[in-house]
């Protein structure tokens, strides 16, 4: 894990890397038409937005090109990396860190996170506990995905959560590659 000399930057000088991009895109797969991820939930389409560009909500049956689906997350990860600049406050992160929490948002919804105990362990310099608050979202619908009886249901989201996590404390491949040949 972390060996504690992990380069961070100010969450207001971060955005989501190229690796978070492809990882919440992969995550979420690709939609062209409407559909509810999870009985009762909201509809989703392209990269699992539920607002369509005009700013109406997605509607069963409302198709999307691919195209039109990157630049509509693309979109949507800039709404919500704002929504956690404001909560996490002047913290240092580390891009994996950064990455994790903004996969964890799009996945949740940023006041989800912001509500919860994780801005306050970042802020208070206890990074390893605010990771590993991310693995605290394991429920849908009131259903602990972590379980084995509900691994059908929503095993995908602990699944999800468990790489978020690992993502967090990990080191950021730059700086282990700088480590590794100094």
């Amino acid at each position: 894990m972390s060996n504690g000399n992990v380069a961070r930057a100010l969450v207001a000088t971060l955005s989501l890397s190229a690796v978070g991009l492809t990882g919440i895109v992969a995550w979420e797969g690709y939609t062209n038409e409407a559909i509810r991820p999870v009985k009762g939930d909201v509809p989703t389409y392209g990269f699992g937005s539920t607002v369509k560009a005009d700013g109406a909500p997605v509607s069963m049956g409302d198709r999307i090109t691919p195209p039109a689906a990157l630049a509509l997350a693309a979109r949507d990860i800039a709404i919500k990396e704002g929504a956690l600049k404001t909560c996490m406050g002047d913290v240092p992160l580390s891009q994996n860190e950064y990455d994790a929490i903004v996969s964890l948002a799009y996945n949740v919804g940023p006041a989800a996170v912001c509500k919860s105990s994780l801005p306050g362990k970042f802020r208070a310099g206890d990074n390893k506990a605010g990771c590993k608050t991310i693995l605290d979202f394991k429920k849908v619908q009131g259903r602990d995905c972590s379980l084995p009886e509900n691994k059908r249901f929503c095993g995908g989201v602990w699944t999800r959560r468990q790489a978020e996590y690992r993502l967090c404390v990990s080191e950021d491949r730059e700086q282990r590659t700088e480590d590794s040949s100094s």
